[in-house]
């Protein structure tokens, strides 16, 4: 990889993902920033701005992990869910093939009383967890982590569940803007692969590898400022990094899109599924069901 001799406007753009990887230090990596795509989908509701940052970083958390996936027709599902009393009872994102769509609900009322910048703690109160679900279209498989929503953020929470459930070393720093231009959000992903290359069967994986903790250190570097510079691509937030390695491959993953996936035909394939006796018990005086879809705040009226 060597120096960006200069910066063309499409090459700072939002709503893109961008792989590299390390070689010699075994080592990969995803960055991701979200603008205009993150505008669409924080205004499907009236959220809080609390909300809209929480909903925010779970968006480029979803971005990251999701584009992890080698399966282009596979998702990647994360959720958010309190088992007290939580502000916030759930919030819930998923990616698939580059689309992306997310949702929070919340007691407002409650927020309110919380203050401008309230922990995650209190958001989702004792009980909170996050969960992972990876949907492999290629094979059928499902499998799941789940992990407490413990630490100061949900990036934290994500760092556990790869440290937890798939014993990856991880570090993940997210950043979010928001001021009278709107809202945009980045992030950066890096993982130690130990072992060798992507594919290969981790074993005798260590948290504290010298090679990670040299990644580790130059990744944890990033400021938040830079993870959303409108002036700054992310191939040039790579070389900034890691311009000092031997060898840095980079991989342009393509644009990210609103990917909410609601439509009366999907709702018809999904209801037709149901017995006639229930469709019955879910139809209006007019004879019609109608669906609220939360990710895109539209209503859906279905004749069957």
């Amino acid at each position: 990889m060597s120096a960006p001799q200069h910066i063309e406007a499409g090459e700072t753009g939002y709503d893109r993902v961008l792989g590299f990887t390390i070689p010699s230090r075994d080592a990969r990596g995803r960055a991701v920033r979200l603008g205009p795509v993150l505008e669409t989908i924080l205004a499907a509701h009236d959220y809080p701005i609390p909300v809209k940052h929480l909903l925010a970083e779970a968006l480029v958390l979803t971005a990251l992990v999701g584009s992890l996936l080698k399966d282009g027709e596979g998702q990647l599902t994360m959720q958010a869910q309190t088992q007290g009393d939580g502000v916030v009872d759930l919030l819930v994102c998923d990616y698939r093939g580059g689309e992306l769509r997310g949702y929070v609900r919340h007691d407002a009322e409650r927020l309110a009383q919380l203050g401008a910048n309230p922990s995650l703690h209190a958001l989702f109160g004792d009980g909170g967890y996050l969960a992972i679900t990876f949907d492999l279209a290629s094979t059928g498989q499902r499998y799941q982590g789940i992990v407490p929503l413990e630490g100061t953020s949900l990036a934290e929470a994500c760092e556990a569940y790869f440290a937890q459930s798939e014993q990856v070393p991880t570090l993940i720093r997210v950043a979010v803007r928001s001021d009278a231009q709107g809202c945009v959000a980045g992030g950066l992903l890096v993982q130690h692969l130990p072992e060798g290359e992507e594919g290969r069967e981790r074993i005798h994986v260590r948290m504290d590898h010298p090679e990670w903790e040299h990644v580790a250190v130059l990744a944890g570097s990033t400021r938040h400022d830079e993870l959303v510079a409108a002036d700054l691509s992310m191939e040039a937030l790579i070389w900034r990094l890691f311009h000092e390695e031997e060898e840095v491959r980079i991989e342009p993953f393509g644009g990210l899109s609103r990917g909410c996936r609601c439509s009366i035909e999907h709702y018809q394939a999904v209801l037709s599924k149901f017995p006639e006796e229930d469709r019955l018990d879910m139809r209006n005086d007019q004879g019609l069901i109608v669906v609220d879809c939360a990710f895109c705040s539209r209503l859906f009226e279905i004749e069957l």
